[in-house]
């Protein structure tokens, strides 16, 4: 299949994805790819505006290339700042930022944290998609849910056979 379109083509990807134990951690290590960056507080966008929303739009660059831990850093202010607000959108950023960390446990080669995580993933996802529908900020939950399933169950576990984050056309588009 081929390769999603990037939604942030403008911004450059990080030198090399961290993976823990392996690069230099992105902000605390002196050679950090992003070390003395100035810290960046997400906004919140309502979900059914996500075509708007340039921190979900390049975590989603980021998970696709393959920069996990990078993905997962860029959700997280959006998963907090949903806080007391959409809580089907928090479930799918939660959900989101667990595919991220399962992604980068079966990059580091620990298969057992890896099920343990998308396990948690894909039920956060499925309560996502129980209260907001098949289509929740542009990502086919019941197909994403059913690939990322297939990916973690999947023996060996080869993180390039991941299944990538597809968005449909935003809602003003259609």
């Amino acid at each position: 299949m081929n390769d999603p379109p990037r939604h942030r083509p403008s911004r450059p990807l990080p030198p090399y994805a961290h993976v823990p134990g392996r690069t230099p951690h992105p902000t605390r290590a002196s050679d950090g790819h992003s070390h003395r960056a100035a810290p960046i507080t997400p906004t919140h966008v309502p979900a059914e505006r996500w075509a708007d929303d340039d921190a979900y739009l390049w975590g989603v660059d980021l998970y696709n290339a393959g920069y996990f831990w990078e993905a997962h850093e860029a959700w997280e202010g959006l998963w907090r700042g949903a806080r007391g607000r959409d809580t089907t959108q928090r479930r799918f950023l939660h959900g989101l930022i667990q595919c991220a960390a399962a992604c980068l446990k079966a990059a580091a080669g620990d298969r057992q944290a890896c099920r343990r995580l998308a396990a948690r993933a894909v039920e956060r996802l499925e309560q996502a998609r129980a209260d907001g529908g098949d289509l929740v900020m542009g990502l086919d939950l019941e197909r994403f849910v059913a690939e990322f399933r297939h990916f973690a169950a999947s023996d060996p576990l080869v993180i390039a056979h991941r299944p990538a984050l597809r968005l449909g056309s935003p809602p003003s588009a259609r």
